[in-house]
Formats: structure tokens, sequence, C-alpha cells
């Protein structure tokens, strides 16, 4: 039997977009899965269409914040409660393609020592409409180590990941507002781990407006802060990689 897939989503106010992403969970070619859902103290109706859909399917499990906390302590309340052998992670408003678990999951049973995945992904808008390019989509780069991920060689969304959780110490997300999953990319590739790309679009995230990820100033200031207080590089290696950050922030293809 295929091994259980746990996935791990946190919500907050996403009555208008978290049906899709579940949906999406559904559609899965792969069916041996569990969604964990962490919500935020949500104070529109997100926990009515959430009970809703555990009424309707029992590998749906919902838990919640009893203040409001942020996503990574969400996510890690979801990984907490999880008993799959993969952890993937998915936002409550962005979709999988029908394929993206299976192709994963393949991936990762074929080799033994792969650990860490993710996949391309495309954007799409708020009404779910595709724009701009593919990102993530490699002519040649497959695998990024502790150094490449530094650099942000690849962009490496969270709605793409799986892990084997065994594989790491601690899969728990550090506890900061923003940037937590990119913080955790490089807790677990620092082991000496590497991230394997699926060189396919099989993630859509959806750009909303006012996202805090639109917002470039703060992405900037989040990536220092990342160098810096929890990587604890000096201030050469900082801006070495922060140099490599904003270029290809601005030139990526």
């Amino acid at each position: 039997m295929n091994d259980l897939i746990s996935i791990i989503m946190p919500s907050y106010n996403s009555s208008k977009t978290i049906g899709h992403s579940i949906d999406s969970v559904i559609k899965q070619s792969y069916t041996n899965w569990e969604l964990i859902i962490t919500d935020d103290c949500s104070t529109d109706n997100t926990l009515t269409i959430l009970n809703e859909y555990v009424s309707r399917d029992s590998r749906i499990r919902v838990f919640s914040n009893t203040v409001n906390s942020g996503a990574a302590v969400s996510r890690n309340n979801s990984i907490a409660e999880s008993k799959g052998r993969y952890l993937a992670f998915l936002d409550s408003d962005d979709i999988w393609l029908p394929e993206k678990l299976s192709k994963q999951y393949t991936f990762m049973t074929l080799n033994n020592d792969v650990d860490f995945t993710f996949t391309a992904y495309e954007f799409i808008d708020v009404t779910g409409i595709r724009f701009g390019r593919p990102v993530d989509l490699q002519g040649h780069e497959l695998s990024f180590s502790y150094y490449d991920m530094l650099r942000k060689k690849a962009t490496l969304g969270c709605s793409t990941v799986m892990l084997r959780k065994a594989a790491f110490k601690d899969c728990k997300m550090p506890l900061i507002r923003t940037g937590q999953d990119y913080a955790l990319w490089l807790k677990l590739l620092k082991e000496g781990k590497k991230a394997y790309l699926i060189n396919e679009v099989l993630t859509q995230y959806r750009i909303l407006p006012n996202s805090i990820s639109r917002n470039k100033f703060k992405k900037c200031k989040r990536q220092w802060q990342i160098y810096r207080d929890l990587e604890k590089l000096n201030i050469y290696q900082s801006y070495i990689s922060f140099a490599h950050y904003a270029w290809r922030a601005i030139f990526r293809r």
C-alpha cells in the first residue's frame, strides 16, 4: 500500500479561496493522504466551510489556535498532529494540479536518497486566471544545496514542497511572522540534504491584493533578517547572499 502523506495547511480568513485549495487535494490522483488544517482564529466563515468538508471526508482534520498566532504556529500544530511518512505543504489560497502528489511520491520512492522535493509553479490571480511565466522551471540544475538556497537559486514555493519526515531532526518552522517557510528550508538543508526539483508546473500560486509576499521592501527586509538573525551569517556573507538574491529577484526568468 502507498504511504500516507500528511498535508499541512494553515488558514486565516480564507473563506474565498480555501474551498478551491481543498478541492485540489480531493482531486489528487494519489489518494492516501490526510489534510490537517489549523485555523488561526478566523473571523469570517472559514471554520464553517472547513467543518462542511470534515463532515464529507474523514481524511480532513481541523484544529484551531486559541489565540491568533501566525502561520508558523498553525503549520507547526498541523505537523505535530500529522501521522504520515511524508509531509506536503499547501497554503489556503494555492492550488495543486491533479498529479502533483503522485509525481513527487513516485520520484521519492524511486530515489531513496531523496528526502526533499519541490515543483515548479505558476501564478494565478484572485479569479484563477493564469499569468506570468512559470517559476523554477530549470534548464539544467535540478538539485539545490543550503548554499544554493542562501543565494535563492530556486524560489522554492511553500505549496510545492514534500519532505520525508523521518529524514530530518526537526520539521517545525521557525517562529517568525513571515518567511518561516524559507527559514525552514534553510534549516533542513543545513543538515547536508539537497532539495530536488520536479521540473514541471504542478502548483498554482495565487496572488492576492495586499499580500505580504508581494511587498518588495518587506521581502528584502525579511531576507536580510533571516541571513543575520537566524542563519547568523557574518556581514560579508550576508551581503554576498543578498546580492545574489536581489539579482535573481530582478532578472529571474
